[in-house]
């Protein structure tokens, strides 16, 4: 009987596939720099990078990362972008990709305004991924938080033995609409929750 079921279990293990493909432990270390910074929302100095101490994903930090719009904001700042370009040190052997993306902040929005959060990520000389889109109405006064996941079979590795930069673009966007007084949205490393996680996929070249 017990050889009966144990050749069953077998067989269906051979027709259902996994949930996920296996993938590589994490690399012995993997080191992240900032390399260049653009955008009005991370003016030089105020974004800062780390690698997670096991090595399955980085954070972005930022300082003065806000969108506002309404009553007496400046016009130009219901926009607010940031573009990183970032070098991974890992060693030889392995390369990554990014599976999962997660994006926290804080919103104070009028009851009529919109706020807007979006982003995008690629490898240096290859094609961006699709920017994908968070909205958030008002009334609105409390944390907010956003993920972008990749399915396992899109996501796009470096090159295996290149030395690419990978670059990072974040947009918060607020409109002010119907709404009286000012609203805004941000994602700054003031409360030390608030942080910007990309996680890796690793894999053996």
């Amino acid at each position: 009987m017990l050889s009966t079921m144990a050749a069953a279990v077998m067989a269906m293990s051979a027709i259902i596939p996994l949930s996920e493909p296996q993938v590589d432990v994490a690399p012995d270390y993997v080191t992240v720099e900032v390399k260049t910074v653009n955008g009005s929302g991370c003016p030089a100095g105020t974004a800062a990078v780390a690698a997670a101490p096991d090595r399955t994903a980085f954070t972005v930090t930022y300082s003065q990362f806000l969108a506002e719009s309404g009553a007496a904001s400046d016009p130009t700042d219901f926009r607010k972008n940031c573009q990183l370009a970032l070098q991974l040190n890992y060693p030889q052997g392995f390369t990554f990709g990014v599976t999962q993306a997660d994006y926290r902040g804080f919103a104070h929005l009028q009851p009529g305004a919109v706020g807007m959060e979006q982003g995008n990520y690629y490898f240096q000389g290859m094609s961006p991924t699709s920017r994908k889109s968070h909205t958030y109405t008002g009334p609105l006064s409390d944390n907010w938080q956003a993920t972008d996941s990749t399915e396992w079979g899109a996501i796009v590795y470096a090159p295996c033995g290149e030395q690419r930069l990978f670059n990072i673009n974040t947009e918060l966007r607020v409109t002010a609409g119907t709404s009286t007084g000012t609203s805004f949205m941000v994602m700054d490393s003031t409360d030390s929750n608030v942080s910007t996680t990309y996680h890796f996929s690793w894999k053996r070249c």
